[in-house]
């Protein structure tokens, strides 16, 4: 689920004729954020500026759907220090070295580095900053495909369901294939238009905006989708790159190489659907690639809430006061329930008082041990906040994996608090075309779009996705248990919900102009997370 943002993006774009050829102290005094609805409609482009950190800015003052993060550090916690609080984030791995996190690092100080030995006896060996549940593991595949494969030793009900979904991914392979290497040329053909127009091979967004097209419609056309694409994917070439990973997917499923590849049993020799086996994993917490590739999504994420803060290097996570505990439990495709179950525990016994899960699937095999473990977190007061997905539909009624209730059940906790993701555009596209929605099964909105943060060695880069949304209130939540400790994780959670901003509007969801709802009926609180707001009420408690 977290990769599915970027299929939702390009189909919106070529639907759209774009790419067709492609706690402590007092009550705090300060009012609320009230009524927002008579803001006006921002007119003009982000800046520069704007675009890199619009989820921290204020929609009152700014006219940015942002979180008002810059207005809470400058009127709210100004001068003031907070308690430590630890964020486990359970991703693709983190590098730790990273210039603006290798600071905000969570370090188990009863484990003796590199000794060989479980010095505090957790089970886990050398674990000083968190574990990697997933080994050497890179590439593996979706939970659909692995059910598939493995649909002897599996229940009925659930290989059915599986098996529906693979072949019917078969069936439309073919024409999405072809789809793909149609965009891939067209990219191309842009690609060359605006290397012959800057004169350069490597071009940035800033000199795409200083092309002078004149008559020429091609490059009219070529000019007008790098001004869509590079805010998101910096340049053509890490397009290109994505739609070639999409045709080599399609391509490896059409020959049945999903079925016959186990990631698992060659790399890890472990049994996903055995709880009770030898701990598995290592302590490399941004994976086995050298380059750090694989990581760069943890990495991001990490980023978004704790990248540290005014120093003069790129990017400020929302929180302060915090140390981000890794846990590599996330691989390219989809996660394992028994990595995520264990991941969830690994950080509720070692301290960690908010995990960020900016992962998920429609399938499962184990989903009680997930359910499990987010009740385990709940009795030791953890946090969890839950990225709702990328695929543009409303999970009332479509299961997604993890979340806390069936459908639009009831919930099994307090302390799970499901995510979904905002555009900078406030009116009608203020939902991200890619969002999931729901009245009963997403609880909050959050920035998402074109979210700029840290990548692997020491670069910054945008990404979105629900899985960026979730980091944001991530931070929000670590702020709210920094400055006030005694708060619960079922307490925060309502502050969040409860403090937030709400609008009358109508938003376009699924990236369908045809299909609107009232954004109040498209989460359980009607609301857009809000630091400065979630302050005030924390105040009060």
């Amino acid at each position: 689920m977290k990769y599915s943002i970027f299929k939702s993006t390009l189909l919106t774009i070529a639907a759209a004729g774009l790419l067709t050829s492609c706690g402590s102290g007092g009550a705090i005094v300060s009012p609320p954020i009230g009524n927002i609805d008579s803001t006006p409609l921002k007119t003009q482009a982000l800046t520069e500026e704007q675009a890199r950190n619009w989820k921290d800015y204020d929609l009152v003052t700014d006219t940015i759907p942002g979180m008002s993060v810059n207005k809470a550090y400058t009127e709210l916690l100004n001068g003031k220090k907070g308690k430590t609080v630890v964020v486990a984030v359970i991703d693709s791995g983190i590098d730790i070295e990273h210039e603006d996190l290798d600071g905000v690092i969570w370090t188990n100080t009863d484990e003796i580095p590199n000794n060989g030995k479980d010095d505090d006896n957790n089970g886990y060996i050398d674990d000083v900053h968190g574990w990697n549940f997933l080994g050497d593991i890179i590439d593996e595949n979706l939970e659909y495909e692995r059910i598939v494969r493995d649909k002897a030793m599996l229940p009925a009900d659930i290989v059915a369901k599986a098996q529906e979904e693979y072949d019917a991914k078969v069936e439309a392979a073919q024409q999405e294939k072809a789809f793909y290497e149609q965009q891939i040329a067209a990219v191309e053909g842009f690609d060359s238009k605006l290397e012959a127009a800057t004169g350069k091979n490597e071009y940035t967004l800033e000199d795409v905006n200083a092309v002078e097209t004149g008559e020429d419609e091609e490059l009219v056309q070529a000019k007008g989708i790098a001004q869509r694409v590079f805010p998101q994917y910096e340049n053509f070439k890490n397009l290109k790159d994505l739609l070639q990973g999409e045709v080599d997917g399609l391509t490896a499923l059409l020959n049945g190489d999903k079925l016959k590849t186990n990631y698992r049993k060659d790399l890890l020799n472990d049994d996903p659907y055995v709880w009770d086996t030898p701990v598995y994993g290592n302590n490399e917490y941004s994976g086995p690639d050298p380059e750090k590739a694989d990581a760069f999504h943890g990495t991001h994420v990490a980023g978004i809430i704790a990248a540290e803060r005014d120093n003069g290097l790129g990017v400020n996570g929302v929180a302060n006061h915090v140390e981000i505990m890794v846990l590599r439990a996330v691989s390219q495709a989809d996660e394992y329930d028994k990595d995520i179950a264990k991941a969830i525990r690994y950080a509720a016994d070692n301290g960690a008082k908010v995990i960020n899960g900016s992962f998920g699937k429609y399938h499962s095999t184990n989903a009680q041990w997930v359910w499990e473990a987010i009740k385990y977190a709940e009795s030791k007061d953890v946090l969890f906040v839950n990225a709702a997905g990328n695929e543009g539909i409303d999970t009332d009624f479509t299961q997604v994996y993890p979340q806390d209730q069936v459908l639009a059940g009831a919930e099994i906790s307090d302390n799970f608090l499901t995510v979904g993701a905002l555009n900078f555009e406030y009116g009608s596209g203020l939902v991200a075309n890619f969002s999931n929605y729901g009245k009963s099964s997403v609880d909050v909105f959050a920035p998402g779009v074109a979210i700029y943060s840290t990548a692997p060695n020491n670069e910054y880069r945008n990404a979105g996705g629900t899985s960026m949304a979730s980091p944001a209130v991530a931070g929000v939540a670590a702020v709210i248990r920094s400055q006030y400790p005694k708060l619960t994780a079922s307490q925060v959670k309502h502050v969040i919900m409860d403090s937030g901003l709400t609008t009358s509007a109508r938003v376009v969801l699924g990236g369908d102009a045809e299909d609107t709802k009232a954004f109040g009926e498209t989460t359980v609180s009607g609301k857009m997370v809000n630091l400065y707001n979630a302050l005030i009420i924390a105040s009060r408690i």
